[in-house]
């Protein structure tokens, strides 16, 4: 087999392919990237989060070096924290490091569509493991494992076979851990409500908390989510905004929320133009005038479910 990265990316592509287009169900569920971009230096702050990643990824990198220390990698990792705290960028950040192509797997996505599956569930985990055997290094992301709070919100469904569908995902887990060449991440908001199951030995032996640390990991999201920008813009876009100012007016969104609160603001300055405007750079003040906006839309959204312990 090529040892080339590239060449095994490019292979694995093409052996990921018409796995997907043969099971609907999963492709629904899943993405691939071939080549994932996110580098650890793209996320801000995070840093012992980072350094467990990074611990982790030498399984893939350096395969010998647990062995001189008389221990073993570990068989997964589980990322638990808030939503919007950056446990997706840095399982993609550990699949870049590695040089690894990317599967995500949206859980609560497949479990509702293993519920209308009926035995197709089989013949997919049969193929499941055929094709990620083949294609051997890759990084599999089980996102969101506690499917479970998403199948039941609006109240308790009947209707639900909770128990197979536990079965089916801790198969599909231990399927793709007992490959041996995959890193195996999964993650989750709400630990607490998770079965214990999935801590055994040889799943998710190690746990992760990924909890952003405020006001300093926030700002650092921003300044080099501001940075990106300016590069794809090709020129400069904010003048000396005071981000610790801006946090001051709402403490309580995530590193995402904020993020998505950055690109209000610049997609505000784009419409401005695009109406024959002469819009200046993103100041202090854009941002807290959008700071207030978004607070006034949330009043009128529902409360945010689950819990993070």
């Amino acid at each position: 087999m090529a040892s080339d990265p590239a060449i095994q990316r490019e292979r694995a592509a093409n052996l990921w392919d018409p796995f997907r287009r043969k099971f609907p169900l999963l492709a629904k569920a899943s993405g691939f990237e071939r080549d994932p971009d996110v580098g650890f230096g793209d996320i801000g702050g995070l840093e012992e989060p980072k350094d467990e990643i990074l611990t982790y990824a030498c399984a893939a990198t350096e395969p010998d070096v647990y062995g001189r220390w008389g221990t073993r990698a570990p068989s997964g990792l589980l990322l638990i924290g808030p939503a919007g705290c950056g446990k997706t960028l840095l399982a993609k950040a550990l699949a870049t490091h590695a040089e690894l192509p990317f599967v995500s797997i949206r859980v609560p996505r497949l479990a509702t569509q293993v519920m209308h599956a009926g035995g197709k569930v089989g013949q997919l985990l049969g193929a499941w493991r055929d094709a990620l055997g083949e294609i051997e290094r890759i990084t599999v992301f089980f996102d969101e494992l506690d499917f479970m709070h998403d199948l039941t919100l609006g109240g308790p469904r009947p209707d639900v076979p909770f128990g197979p569908i536990a079965d089916f995902l801790l198969e599909l887990v231990d399927e793709t851990i007992g490959l041996g060449e995959a890193l195996v991440v999964g993650s989750t908001a709400r630990p607490d409500t998770l079965s214990t199951i999935f801590f055994e030995p040889g799943r998710f032996e190690r746990v992760v908390s990924v909890q952003p640390v405020l006001p300093g990991d926030v700002i650092e999201a921003l300044e080099i989510h501001a940075r990106a920008a300016e590069e794809r813009a090709g020129r400069t876009l904010f003048k000396d905004v005071d981000w610790q100012r801006a946090l001051e007016k709402d403490r309580s969104s995530s590193i995402g929320d904020w993020v998505r609160l950055l690109n209000a603001v610049l997609r505000r300055k784009a419409r401005c133009e695009a109406a024959e405007d002469t819009p200046e750079g993103v100041t202090t003040d854009d941002v807290l005038r959008e700071v207030e906006r978004s607070k006034r839309a949330s009043k009128r959204l529902p409360a945010r479910q689950g819990t993070y312990l």
